[in-house]
């Protein structure tokens, strides 16, 4: 028997690790051990969320040997090398999908995994789904008579494509994309009927990446194995949620959704020709019924712990580490000879795209080194990208503090430099400021915890306050929020002198930590002649940024959306364009240190006239519904309980019956302030306002 529990370790600290993590806890005969990331603040960050030793370097977790076992979760074109290296070192491996960029390179896996004694698997969460093993078992069975056909589909919005980031890895190349979805439907297709012949691949719905050419949102691939025809397809644009499995056979039809863990089977009965088709349909009601219920129970008894996604990453652990413990064959689910054949599969497919499908325009050449007098700090998200494009349109060099090194500004290699730099790094920062005037921080991070917001949102403000100091920069230009206020009653009506509340702990945690990093670089603005200028944009809108805009509603997939509140107030948009203007004029305005701006359009629309404008002018009617903010503010108090008092989550914040009134922006704004000062004039034509907002803003992807 091997040794239990098997100690694992997690090599990458990104959004996925989690959900492994999660599961490892929940799985019996292994443990997390480790978390090892090159960001070493991402590692001990997350590693202190689980009570295990963090390491900056791989090299450092090997020589701890505190693993058996190692998880790769970082970016793919490191897996190779990454796997044979802890191979090497006598780790097992579980590599996340895709496990290479090749079946070559996943071979080289598989043959350093056999000379080391040492097991290989894949990460192909999704064959461990509760309802994909009674999928398989029934077509395996005969269940479903002879299966002729397949259909494997992955429809599901990929937000990225339309509002970035456009560095990450999936985004570099139109290849990439197949390549990190593509493993999904293969890996089902494998195991349930083997390995693919890839016959014609099909690619539409392309989309402009800012400066790198265009991408295929939807890849349609024909297929077969044997006897069974396969329909393969992958959708990215903003389209109902389908991720799903059907098999067809002589004796009925079985559709598994991925992402709800739910199979269906609709088979033919032997009633009279009148019962026939009601008992067939009370058949298929009553199952969705059931599975409904179940799936309700599971949820509302583990506390949301037991979702579909969740429950596929637990079916992984146990069939990858049941065999190991007991010193069985691999489960071939799992296996690295598996993965082989499925990126084998997704080889042959890449190898039909032409060469006008794969090729990204060569970036012009630079004919001078870029002279940048300004810096723009979080330069890749919605608002900077537009900003820097905004900032070189007016003749001006900009660097962009970026957390690798390649951006979306291939295109303007003469004015636009990316340097990689973490913003915790105040000395690297002060260099990089070196030569700057302006600087802009648009950064921001995503915390769980108070303590994270301080650590990873108010201290990063504040170092990059410091740099600017030290680096002598003529201004700071800091991104608040207008979250910040207090927006609940309609009879206040918001400027720059409304204020925040003295004690914001009964805020979510944005609000609060924004507000808190402008109370502190305003104290060193005071205390330190900081040249600190403030601006809140509202919600901002336009080309480049998602139809999912959380600053309206709650979503529901790309399809439906609750309101906050009744969605008759004006709420406080503002177009991208407008936005960038305000902070290129704050730059350019004398004498406006200290200040502060709510960067806010015109009272234009409500959130019933936003989605009646989306229907008249793209033809598409989503499904508003509409919140009672005192409602949900009840509903979230009992599951802030339940995780305080059942699960013991501590340090848990619980945002205030105000707060949840307050993302109806109830309170209605006057931008009088911003529009005199800096001489800005934010669009006021309703017609103009929804082309901009709206009709150019390819808010579906297409």
């Amino acid at each position: 028997m091997t040794q239990s529990p098997i100690r694992i370790g997690l090599i990458g600290a990104g959004y996925i690790a989690s959900w492994h993590a999660d599961a490892i806890k929940a799985t019996p005969d292994i443990e997390l051990s480790a978390i090892c990331d090159r960001a070493a603040n991402a590692a001990h960050g997350l590693a202190d969320a689980y009570g295990v030793r963090g390491f900056a370097s791989v090299e450092d977790l090997i020589a701890a040997e505190v693993c058996d076992a190692v998880h790769i979760l970082t970016p793919p074109d490191s897996h190779r090398d990454l796997a044979i290296q802890c191979l090497n070192a006598g780790l097992h491996v579980l590599v996340e999908k895709p496990v290479a960029l090749s079946a070559q390179d996943t071979q080289a896996i598989e043959e350093a995994a056999q000379q080391a004694d040492r097991r290989f698997h894949a990460g192909h969460n999704f064959l461990g789904l509760p309802s994909y093993e009674r999928l398989k078992a029934m077509a395996h069975a005969g269940k479903l008579g002879r299966i002729s056909s397949a259909e494997v589909r992955w429809c599901f919005p990929l937000s990225p494509l339309r509002s970035g980031p456009f560095g990450l890895w999936l985004m570099r190349k139109p290849e990439n994309l197949l390549l990190e979805i593509g493993p999904h439907l293969f890996a089902i297709v494998q195991d349930l009927f083997g390995q693919a012949e890839v016959r014609d691949l099909g690619l539409s719905h392309p989309i402009a990446i800012p400066g790198s050419g265009t991408r295929p949102q939807t890849w349609h691939m024909r297929a077969n194995v044997r006897d069974v025809e396969l329909s393969l397809m992958i959708s990215l644009v903003e389209t109902s949620d389908d991720r799903s499995v059907t098999l067809r056979g002589s004796t009925g039809r079985a559709r598994l959704d991925l992402a709800a863990d739910t199979l269906i089977v609709d088979t033919e009965n032997t009633a009279d020709l009148v019962a026939n088709p009601l008992w067939r349909q009370l058949s298929v009601s009553g199952q969705h019924l059931k599975a409904g219920c179940v799936n309700a129970a599971r949820q509302l008894t583990s506390f949301n712990a037991k979702s579909p996604y969740g429950l596929s990453f637990r079916g992984m652990m146990d069939g990858v580490y049941g065999p190991l413990t007991r010193n069985a064959p691999a489960d071939t689910r799992f296996s690295g000879a598996s993965a082989i054949k499925v990126m084998g599969a997704l080889d042959q497919a890449l190898s039909l795209m032409s060469s006008e499908q794969r090729d990204l325009p060569a970036p012009p050449q630079a004919n001078r080194a870029p002279e940048p007098t300004v810096m723009v700090i979080g330069g890749t998200g919605f608002i900077g990208r537009a900003l820097t494009r905004h900032l070189v349109a007016m003749g001006k060099d900009v660097r962009v503090i970026s957390r690798g090194t390649s951006g979306p500004f291939a295109d303007l290699p003469d004015q636009v430099e990316t340097v990689g730099l973490s913003l915790s790094d105040t000395q690297g920062l002060t260099q990089a400021m070196e030569g700057i005037e302006t600087v802009y921080n648009l950064a921001r991070s995503v915390d769980t915890s108070w303590e994270d917001c301080l650590k990873h949102d108010v201290a990063v403000a504040e170092g990059i306050g410091q740099a600017a100091l030290d680096a002598g920069v003529k201004r700071l230009i800091y991104t608040g929020t207008i979250a910040s206020y207090d927006m609940s009653d309609p009879q206040i009506r918001i400027t720059e002198d409304t204020g925040f509340a003295q004690d914001m702990s009964d805020r979510n945690l944005y609000a609060r930590s924004k507000a808190e990093c402008e109370r502190r670089l305003l104290a060193m603005h005071r205390t330190k002649s900081l040249p600190l200028v403030i601006a809140r944009p509202g919600i901002v809108v336009g080309h480049g940024g998602p139809l999912q805009h959380w600053g309206i509603g709650r979503w529901h997939g790309a399809g439906a959306v609750k309101l906050w509140g009744n969605g008759r107030n004006t709420l406080p948009f503002v177009l991208i364009d407008d936005t960038v203007e305000a902070l290129a004029r704050m730059a350019e305005t004398p004498d406006i240190e200290g200040e502060s701006f709510n960067i806010v359009g015109a009272p234009m629309m409500t959130g019933r006239d936003y989605f009646d404008a989306i229907e008249d002018a793209m033809g598409a009617r989503l499904r508003v519904g509409f919140g009672n903010l005192s409602v949900m503010f009840a509903a979230d108090y009992i599951k802030h309980q339940l995780k305080h008092h059942v699960l013991r989550r501590h340090g848990l914040t619980r945002p205030s019956l105000a707060d949840w009134k307050s993302r109806a922006h109830y309170s209605p704004f006057d931008n009088a302030k911003a529009c005199r000062v800096l001489g800005w004039h934010p669009e006021s034509n309703r017609a103009e306002f929804i082309r901009k907002a709206i009709t150019q803003a390819k808010l579906f992807g297409f």
